[in-house]
């Protein structure tokens, strides 16, 4: 008969990255942040995903853009589709990372108020950029997309640093 764990070690800790259409920077902050943390052994304990404040794309795939712009950098935005935030997400996820300002005011007017300390900026995790923001590309040449790279890369470390002290660690037996 086993030792039935406590429900807090069991459960991973849930990232959710949100930009305003999910298609070009959420996704790409999805498939940075998932390949650290298997690069970190971390697959088991850390849940990722991406969503948008509002559903102008739902169900399309990423913009063309920033799966060019990941798949140069080695990130794959594969079987990613566009999806708007629910509010239960609210409640499953831990942490609820905006790009922007308005996408961080869209989160908090979304939100119950008992969840609304998820909510942050992702950049608030950059290591070597003050920049708050992660720049809306859409509008924007490839090059634009290829910055959200850089951002997302420098705060996906920085966040991974704080993730790793939440998430649920292994009880020897």
């Amino acid at each position: 008969m086993g030792v039935e764990m406590p429900r807090h070690q069991l459960s991973k800790t849930r990232v959710l990255f949100v930009c305003m259409g999910n298609i070009c920077r959420s996704p790409v902050a999805q498939a940075v942040f998932t390949k650290k943390i298997e690069q970190a052994g971390l697959s088991d304990s850390i849940q990722v995903d991406s969503a948008g404040t509002h559903a102008y794309h739902a169900g399309q795939k990423p913009d063309s853009r920033s799966q060019h712009a990941a798949a140069f950098r080695g990130y794959s935005l594969m079987g990613q589709t566009a999806r708007q935030v629910q509010p239960d997400d609210f409640e499953n996820f831990d942490m609820i990372l905006a790009m922007d300002w308005q996408n961080l005011r869209e989160l908090q007017n979304m939100a119950p108020l008992a969840h609304r300390h998820k909510i942050e900026l992702v950049m608030r995790y950059a290591q070597n950029s003050d920049d708050a923001e992660v720049p809306d590309p859409y509008y924007q040449e490839q090059y634009a997309f290829n910055l959200v790279v850089d951002y997302l890369e420098d705060a996906a470390s920085g966040l991974l640093e704080v993730v790793k002290r939440r998430a649920p660690q292994p009880v020897a037996a």
